[in-house]
C-alpha cells in the first residue's frame, strides 16, 4: 500500500515538474526538405562534381548530392581521389534500365576494401540521369558500385541510395555498350572531382596498319 502511494507522488510530481522543463528546452528543428532539382552550373559547388572520363571519348558530368545521402557521397570522392575507379569497365548495361560500374573485378561480385555502408534511402526519383548505388538484396551492403538510370525507374526509390545526377555527356552515358557484361566493355579511363581540376586524358587514336616493306612483299610471293 505505501510502494503504491510512493508511485502515485513520484509521477504527480513528474507531471508538476514536466511544464517547467519544457518550458525550457528548445522546440526541435523541422527537419530540411530535400532538394529535387541539382544545379547544372559547373562553375558552382566544384566539390560536389564528379567527371567520368569515359573510353567513347566522352566526359560525364554528375552533380554529388551530401543532402541526399552524405556517406554515399563521402565514399564516392574517396574512392575517385585514390584512383580506385580508374580503368574499371560497366560490367552491366541493360539497355532502356541502366548502366552499373564500380567493380574492379568486372564481375558484379566485388568492391572496395571499405567496408560497407548503412543504407541512405531517400525520396528523391530515381529519373534519367539519376547515380545511384548498387547492393545486394541487404539494404546496408552499398560499397563502390554505383549505377547510372537512362530512364525513370521509381520502382527503385526508397529501396537504392540516390546520390546525384548527371548534368552534362548524357548522350556519352547513352553510348556504353550495352551487355551483361558487354563483349567490348565501356570503361572509366579517369574519374575526378572538378575542385580537384584534373584535364580529361587524351583520347587513344587507333593504331596505324603497319607499313608494307619489301621483304614482306617478297615473303608473300615466295610460295
Amino acid at each position: 500500500m505505501v510502494s503504491r502511494f510512493l508511485t502515485a507522488l513520484a509521477l504527480g510530481a513528474a507531471l508538476i515538474a514536466s511544464p517547467a522543463m519544457a518550458k525550457d528546452e528548445a522546440p526541435a528543428p523541422a527537419p530540411k526538405p530535400l532538394t529535387y532539382t541539382v544545379n547544372a552550373d559547373q562553375s558552382v559547388d566544384r566539390e560536389n562534381i564528379l567527371y567520368l572520363d569515359l573510353s567513347n571519348g566522352g566526359r560525364v558530368a554528375i552533380r554529388l548530392m551530401p543532402e541526399w545521402a552524405p556517406n554515399h557521397v563521402e565514399r564516392i570522392k574517396t574512392l575517385v581521389r585514390q584512383g580506385f575507379y580508374n580503368g574499371i569497365i560497366f560490367h552491366r548495361v541493360i539497355d532502356g534500365f541502366m548502366a552499373q560500374t564500380g567493380d574492379p573485378t568486372g564481375t558484379g561480385q566485388g568492391g572496395s576494401p571499405l567496408p560497407d555502408l548503412k543504407a541512405e534511402f531517400n525520396a528523391i526519383p530515381h529519373v534519367r540521369g539519376s547515380v545511384s548505388m548498387a547492393r545486394t538484396n541487404e539494404p546496408d551492403t552499398a560499397n563502390s558500385q554505383f549505377f547510372i538510370v537512362f530512364y525513370p525507374r521509381f520502382a527503385l526509390d526508397h529501396k537504392y541510395t540516390n546520390f546525384g545526377r548527371v548534368i552534362a555527356g548524357m548522350d556519352f552515358v547513352d553510348a556504353i555498350v550495352r551487355g551483361e557484361p558487354p563483349q567490348n566493355p565501356t570503361k572509366i579511363v579517369q574519374a575526378s572531382i572538378a575542385a580537384d581540376n584534373k584535364a580529361a586524358p587524351a583520347p587513344v587514336a587507333p593504331a596505324a596498319p603497319a607499313a608494307i616493306t619489301a621483304d614482306m612483299l617478297s615473303n608473300s610471293t615466295s610460295n
